[in-house]
């Protein structure tokens, strides 16, 4: 008779903290999988914390707390399939990020994460101590398994150890977070353990945000020979039950479903609407507000933020002044008209002239300047901020990756806010972002379809409009050279001298590397924002605000 095996693949969206919550997860996945006949549930990386603790699993509190839900979860789910769960593991005084085997009752093997990531979003050397690499656990009448936990699987040596000590199978628990191209660096590293092992690979990873992280789930299997047997879909949790059969040649995965994946561009816009959407929904808060200006990054935002939450839930604040424009007021009249969100408008003139007549006899004689324009801007700040207390709005803030990078932003101003979905995206991006929802719409998005941003705004030269014809190009360069420049210096970390030698004068370049270190007090006081890259400002790029380092190259 053919010996089967059946692993539910849990491709799911726990909360940091919420043990209770996370826990009633697996025991309806364990039901469901139960149901289904299978033998294992597979569920992803540290799920019962959710993932990214951060240092709150250091204290003991919660990852005693932690373990003891695993231990209530294996004897809830005594009778039924062995469940694989994510969690910490305290032994004597060492603490582990394990991945616990369940079954009958009890916790009957665990395995230990032996490479500990320590680059990028990661601090797990911080958090954790370095496992054992371990030998393969065993399902009744079925394979032995092996589960390197997440960055184990991008080195040969775990999965080669458990395979050559009698794995079978290799199912990866991970919480791999979101970032352009990650999906392929993924699959080649995958592809790389089955070639060199020569057995089977259950990828099992969680969706859904926390805080500036999005995980995007795009579990899969591979059979021998690195063939793709089944590939789920980017961003959406489900659980899929997947069928293995032993053969002459040893265990292989029948065929299921294999999703494709959307563009680059998709991704990135689908990433800061889950963001956001979980965002809110993890701290509590329902609805939100942003000053809508009539420019192209608070529409965006706009956008993304009715098909998150839905237009009902998002309101829109026009604070003109007099140098407001009456094209902006259309432009911003036509977005929340699209979108069929709620529109309010409040003048910053009055509280202006307060300000200006209470500071006038400390200013007399002095010439106005960038400082009378940051007293708008913080006057809309505090006008917006008022509003979120008063109403429980949580108030989003709309720079993009360009502006946050050079501080072209006010700080207690316009970078007032609770969240940023667009704060990792460059300027010349948000464009492209724009032109692409205008003509596409999604199942998962909650706004309307069709042309939600007015071509006039993607069109008209950005301004800020802070003094009589404005224009963002007086004080920084045209945004192709800009963000061409900080893709070099923040992304690439690139000298002075390689930006020349592409091409940018140096003069330009010294100047856009100078504002970028004396902005980064602003940064360190910003709102959180979805990362879409792997250099995202915060985790990825933790840089001094004290610095007088100059590239003096080039």
């Amino acid at each position: 008779m053919t010996k089967t095996f059946r692993l539910t693949m849990a491709q799911l969206n726990p909360t940091v903290g919420d043990l209770d919550g996370n826990a009633a997860k697996a025991r309806d996945a364990w039901a469901q999988a139960k149901a289904a006949g299978a033998d294992m549930l597979a569920l992803p990386e540290m799920f019962i914390t959710g993932y990214s603790t951060q240092d709150l699993v250091m204290k003991p509190a919660f990852h005693t707390a932690a373990m003891d839900a695993i231990e209530a979860l294996a004897k809830d789910c005594a009778d039924g399939p062995t469940i694989g769960i994510g969690g910490p593991y305290l032994e004597g005084v060492r603490l582990y990020n394990a991945y616990h085997i369940c079954r009958g009752g009890k916790v009957v093997a665990r395995q230990l994460k032996h490479f500990l990531p320590n680059y990028n979003v990661f601090d797990e050397v911080r958090q954790f101590n370095r496992g054992a690499i371990q030998g393969p656990y065993a399902i009744p009448d079925g394979p032995r398994i092996g589960s390197p936990i997440c960055e184990d699987a991008w080195f040969e040596d775990v999965a080669e150890a458990m395979v050559e000590s009698g794995a079978e199978i290799l199912v990866v628990p991970n919480g791999s977070p979101f970032r352009k191209d990650k999906f392929d660096v993924r699959m080649n590293k995958m592809v790389a353990r089955v070639t060199e092992n020569n057995v089977p690979l259950a990828y099992v990873n969680m969706v859904g945000g926390q805080d500036d992280q999005v995980f995007d789930g795009g579990s899969f299997v591979l059979n021998p020979g690195a063939k793709l047997a089944v590939q789920l879909p980017l961003f959406d949790e489900m659980l899929h039950h997947v069928d293995f059969e032993q053969t002459d040649a040893g265990w292989i995965a029948h065929d299921g479903p294999k999703a494709v994946f959307p563009d680059d561009l998709e991704q990135d816009y689908r990433a800061m609407v889950e963001s956001l959407r979980d965002y809110m929904g993890k701290t509590g808060f329902k609805k939100v507000l942003l000053g809508l200006s009539g420019g192209i990054d608070s529409a965006i935002v706009a956008v993304i933020a009715a098909d998150a939450l839905g237009p009902q839930n998002v309101r829109c604040v026009m604070l003109p002044s007099e140098y407001t424009s009456q094209s902006s007021l259309d432009d911003a009249q036509a977005v929340v008209d699209a979108l069929g969100c709620n529109y309010d408008t409040v003048s910053i003139a009055g509280p202006r002239n307060a300000v200006t007549e209470a500071l006038a006899p400390l200013f007399e004689g002095l010439e106005e300047g960038l400082t009378e324009e940051n007293i708008q801007s913080r006057l809309r700040g505090v006008l917006l901020m008022a509003q979120s207390n008063k109403f429980g709005e949580m108030l989003l803030t709309t720079g993009n990756k360009s502006e946050v990078a050079v501080g072209y932003a006010t700080i207690y101003g316009d970078m007032a806010g609770g969240y940023n979905p667009i704060k990792d995206m460059y300027k010349t991006r948000v464009f492209e972002a724009c032109r692409w929802r205008n003509a596409n719409h999604r199942p998962w998005m909650m706004a309307p379809a069709g042309e939600m941003i007015p071509v006039a705004i993607i069109d008209k030269p950005p301004s800020a409009e802070l003094r009589p014809d404005q224009k963002d190009s007086d004080s920084l360069p045209d945004y192709e050279v800009l963000d061409g420049i900080l893709k070099m210096l923040v992304d690439g970390e690139k000298s002075v001298a390689d930006c020349v030698a592409a091409g940018y004068d140096r003069d330009t370049v010294k100047r856009v590397e100078h504002l970028l270190y004396i902005s980064e007090y602003k940064r360190f006081q910003s709102a959180p924002g979805t990362r879409l890259s792997n250099r995202a400002f915060w985790l990825d790029r933790r840089y001094p605000i004290v610095n007088r380092f100059r590239d003096t190259s080039g």
